[in-house]
């Protein structure tokens, strides 16, 4: 069994790594963070060359509080510079040509006399970096001897003033400001300690702690220690120390105790031991905290977020939600607060304001990316139907585009997805099914108990249930040989007379070869009046060359005609032509051919060549013929080249069935248990859940245990 994980830039994952393990070996992993992931996405480079990883004995995490950076007041310039550059994810950066003393100028005369240019004031301090607008608010006082924030404060109003000023702030210091807010006055805005302080890294948080010391001479820690109470408080407290651990060494052995305190801490205590949930998800490293969520999952069959929202209540589980959320990606977090902040009648303007200027220059062409493919609308479309004036330019501008406009699509997000479904493809290319061979499997007692469940008045269905699901389809059939030869009498025919409905269904479906159960499914989407294409697109996109090529035969052998004649004489079009040339099950095998792929790419591209019959065709001879690697490299460059990826064209250009069919090939192409996840969770409403589950027992099932719908548990059969 082999497993690969990495870790990119901020934490957020980054391409495999290889690195193999047995099955059951303590293994360690080296997760290098790496910035070369964007890079890597934006030149079409391949970012596995970005990474690479050891295979080492397991060595111990280190624990313990690191000792905390100390910062002078001397120091905004350096706390506010953000690393610019081809890696650089903020929507604002430095100014070229920057000429501080001319810019003090120009914000001194659009405020001198009688009113002020707010236009000129939000061009100016928005096209600025922080660390270049510290710069101007030097030179300002050393040429007017006045303050600049005053003065700003002074000239402007309202929310345009709060955000223009929140600008003017190095970060730490606008993270003060906004928990001194927060913590000032009646009532305390829990909201906003648990955004920053479970969003920050150590080294933010250091800083923070020092700028509020600077500002306000008082100790952080101190004052929230005062204003809030409880599990929440030593929360807070611990996020305080900005100690979480960076060690790069995650050991496979400390995830699986922390997997196993975790639930020994709730699922499995009367009461809850919320010690283990502060010390866990509040000291251990990012990279550390993933694989634990991973295997957590695993374990108890449970996302984490659902045993903290089950064992926490308060603002306890909304800041231990929060910690998750931007463990799992900080940009998600953000893209759902803003989302949430603008959603709805009216807007909560300071959480708007807070995330636009702390993002800004870090991560939001990440959060915009989210945001687009998250909620189905840009970032800036929203800020501009929901704010209004110069504070609505301000935003907008901050913003940095919009993702809906032609054009402005960053195919990034796309890329970024791509890496997960490689993830899918290349790492967990060892896992099995969850129906494995039985150990110590005895065809003659199995087949003896299989006549006694059946014999008699009654049934018993749970040794039925019990044998055939926890034996693999080989299996089964040395079960039905023995059965005949015990007994003289066909097994299959036994179990349709003693079942009935649903259960009939699925145990009788076992019960068939794979290759023989596709055929019958084939068989029935075209017998009769109609036809159901749905089942018949299931099938042949997702089946490889060897399955196809085993249905065929099968096909044949059962119903004495060929699948290729059946799928011609019931089907038409451009539709029949894309069934049967699936159906040939002639794909290629190879690997990715980066030429060729640009040369497919652009050969999908290019929608106004021809009419729809040609875009049609020339589709098809790609998405029917190349190979899955090779096609996950033409959707990249289909990407890079249109701004759009290629699913989307896929539905804006065509429709009905031919629409279906390339749809269903594209998204088995970029992640098979995805396809199936999606369609497991679809066919809960509709009585076509036993033909999805038997075509997954020998995939990797729980692979689509992390892609079903958020809310929907999959309660399926023991995997065996």
């Amino acid at each position: 069994m082999g497993e690969e994980w990495g870790w990119g830039r901020r934490g957020e994952p980054d391409w495999p790594l290889r690195a193999t393990c047995r099955a059951r070996e303590p293994r360690t992993v080296l997760a290098r963070p790496c910035a070369a992931t964007a890079a890597a996405l934006l030149t079409g480079s391949d970012p596995a060359s970005s990474a690479s990883a050891c295979r080492s004995a397991p060595l111990s995490v280190r624990y313990g509080r690191l000792p905390p950076r100390v910062f002078s007041a001397a120091e905004p310039e350096t706390m506010a510079k953000p690393a610019q550059g081809a890696k650089y994810r903020g929507s604002v950066c430095d100014f070229p040509d920057f000429n501080p003393s001319q810019d003090a100028e120009t914000l001194y005369n659009a405020m001198k006399g009688f009113g002020s240019d707010k236009e000129a004031i939000l061009e100016l301090i928005i096209s600025r970096s922080n660390r270049q607008r510290q710069e101007i608010c030097q030179n300002y006082k050393s040429l007017y001897g006045k303050d600049l924030i005053a003065d700003l404060k002074y000239e402007l109003t309202g929310k345009f003033e709060r955000l223009i000023v929140g600008l003017m702030r190095p970060p730490a210091y606008a993270d003060a400001k906004e928990i001194k807010d927060a913590i000032s006055g009646i009532g305390t805005n829990e909201k906003c300690l648990i955004e920053i302080l479970a969003s920050r890294t150590n080294e933010q948080i250091h800083q923070l702690v020092a700028a509020y010391k600077d500002a306000y001479e008082r100790d952080l820690e101190a004052d929230i220690t005062g204003d809030t109470s409880g599990h929440f408080r030593k929360m807070l407290v611990v996020l305080l120390q900005g100690t979480r651990e960076e060690d790069d060494v995650v050991s496979e052995d400390l995830v699986q105790q922390d997997v196993q305190d975790l639930y020994e801490a709730g699922e499995l205590k009367w009461g809850t031991d919320e010690a283990q949930f502060i010390y866990i998800l509040g000291n251990r490293s990012k990279q550390h905290l993933r694989l634990v969520f991973d295997e957590y999952l695993k374990t108890t069959g449970k996302p984490i977020e659902a045993s903290i929202r089950g064992e926490l209540s308060g603002d306890f589980e909304k800041l231990m939600l929060a910690v998750v959320k931007c463990v799992r990606s900080t940009a998600e977090y953000f893209a759902e607060r803003l989302f949430k902040a603008m959603k709805g009648l009216g807007t909560r303007d300071n959480t708007l304001i807070r995330i636009m200027v702390s993002r800004s220059e870090l991560d939001m062409l990440d959060i915009r990316e989210i945001f687009r493919t998250k909620y189905e609308k840009s970032l800036y479309s929203m800020i501009k139907n929901d704010t209004s004036g110069e504070y609505k330019k301000a935003l907008l501008k901050l913003c940095g585009g919009d993702d809906d406009a032609a054009g402005q699509f960053f195919p990034e997000a796309a890329q970024v997805a791509y890496q997960m479904w490689e993830l899918s493809a290349v790492a967990r290319v060892e896992l099995k099914g969850t129906v494995r061979p039985a150990g110590d499997f005895n065809p003659d007692a199995d087949a003896k108990a299989l006549r006694k469940a059946m014999k008699g008045l009654g049934t018993d269905e749970d040794t039925i249930i019990d044998i055939i699901a926890h034996r693999s389809n080989a299996q089964r059939q040395q079960i039905r040989q023995t059965f005949k030869s015990h007994f003289g009498r066909d097994l299959m025919a036994d179990l349709k007379s003693e079942l009935s409905g649903d259960l009939a269904r699925l145990i009788l479906g076992l019960m068939m070869p794979p290759a023989h159960y596709d055929a019958k499914q084939l068989k029935k989407a075209m017998e009769g009046a109609g036809t159901d294409e749905k089942a018949l697109i299931e099938i042949l996109a997702t089946r490889t060359n060897a399955e196809i090529q085993a249905i065929k035969e099968a096909y044949k052998e059962d119903y004495h005609k060929s699948l290729e004649d059946a799928l011609s004489s019931d089907t038409s079009g451009h539709f029949k032509r894309i069934l049967i040339s699936l159906a040939t099950g002639n794909r290629e095998e190879g690997g990715e051919d980066r030429e060729r792929a640009r040369e497919d790419a652009q050969e999908m591209a290019d929608t106004s060549s021809g009419d729809k019959s040609s875009l049609e065709t020339r589709f098809m001879m790609i998405l029917c013929t190349r190979s899955y690697p090779h096609l996950r490299r033409v959707f990249q460059e289909f990407v890079k080249m249109t701004n759009y990826d290629v699913e989307h064209t896929i539905k804006k250009e065509m429709s009905g069935d031919v629409r279906d069919v390339f749809v269903a090939i594209v998204q088995s192409v970029k992640n098979k248990p995805l396809f199936f996840a999606d369609k497991l969770y679809k066919s809960m409403k509709v009585r076509k859940l036993t033909c999805v589950f038997l075509s997954l027992c020998a995939l990797p099932l729980w692979c689509t245990g992390g892609h079903h719908r958020p809310g929907q548990e999959l309660e399926l059969l023991p995997p065996g």
